[in-house]
């Protein structure tokens, strides 16, 4: 079971750090995925990180604000959330796939529950 935590009510540049664990199961070796949806729009992947190489990928809408990193001795993925803005408010996810890497929700094989980020202005 993963869970996703961490959110919260912050404003415009402020900064956010969530995390995502496991129990029951290593994270070592998945890579995973962060997806946000706010309202009335669909999921989208925004960042996500390799189980081995640690090799990473982060769409426009947050690259250079986004850090995504794992500490698999804590069995934990972090996004690092800063110079936010009023459009980072979403549900945000996170995910894990065992095969594969990338922004594409099928390739996920667990999700967390999602905690609200709300970043007002």
């Amino acid at each position: 079971q993963l869970q996703a935590f961490g959110g919260g009510l912050v404003q415009s540049g402020g900064s956010l750090r969530l995390s995502c664990t496991a129990s029951g199961f290593s994270l070592d070796y998945y890579a995973i995925g962060w997806f946000r949806q706010a309202p009335g729009k669909e999921r989208e992947g925004i960042s996500c990180i390799g189980s081995k190489d640690g090799r990473t990928y982060y769409a426009e809408s947050v690259k250079g604000r986004f850090t995504i990193s794992r500490d698999n001795a804590k069995n934990t993925v972090t996004l690092q959330m800063n110079s936010l803005k009023p459009e980072d408010t979403a549900v945000y996810y996170c995910a894990a796939s065992l095969s594969s890497f990338g922004r594409e929700e099928y390739i996920y094989d667990y999700w967390g529950q999602g905690t609200q980020v709300t970043v007002s202005s």
